[in-house]
């Protein structure tokens, strides 16, 4: 069974703790793909709530804020996908998410009929997000190979290896 120099207790570890890993990050993505399910099923009544809306007596308000929720919707559809195929929140995306959601808030309550200390407030947060949204250009890409997470994980690596193979030549 044991045999000296080949199974030491860390790499017992690193062998189990790396099958919790998986798993866990494949239980992640079930319920990731469970939400993208039920977020797109529930697109698809708001499509048909947004269709009803049409019909006359069309209200401007109500056909605006269903369009406007149904575009946020799409965002946050797409962030989930964008999750799934590089296991990464795409910051862009979840500013304009941000973006769209605090105009629809605007443009439903109506700007004329809003406090003026929050259309103050919004209007600041709205230049936090642009001021986000034109920053995210130039910040180095955490995608593309240039994560510098699993950069310093495989540092780490190497160097509790070059440890432990020390140890095991003493």
């Amino acid at each position: 069974m044991y045999k000296p120099g080949e199974d030491t207790p860390i790499s017992l570890y690193e062998i189990n703790r790396g099958r919790i890993v998986r798993t866990l990050e494949l239980i992640q993505d079930v319920i990731v793909i469970s939400l993208c399910i039920g977020l797109f099923s529930f697109m698809v009544l708001q499509v048909r709530d947004m269709f009803l809306s049409l019909l006359p007596p069309l209200d401007f308000h109500v056909v605006t804020a269903d369009i406007l929720f149904l575009l946020i919707l799409v965002e946050l559809f797409r962030l989930l996908i964008i999750y799934l195929q590089e296991q990464r929140i795409s910051i862009g995306v979840a500013v304009e998410v941000s973006i769209v959601s605090a105009l629809r808030e605007v443009i439903v309550k109506g700007v004329l009929e809003t406090d003026w200390s929050k259309v103050l407030a919004t209007c600041a947060f709205l230049l936090v997000l642009g001021l986000l949204l034109v920053l995210r250009v130039w910040l180095p890409p955490t995608f593309e190979g240039i994560d510098p997470e699993q950069q310093v994980s495989k540092l780490y690596r190497n160097r509790l290896k070059t440890e432990l193979s020390k140890n095991n030549s003493h």
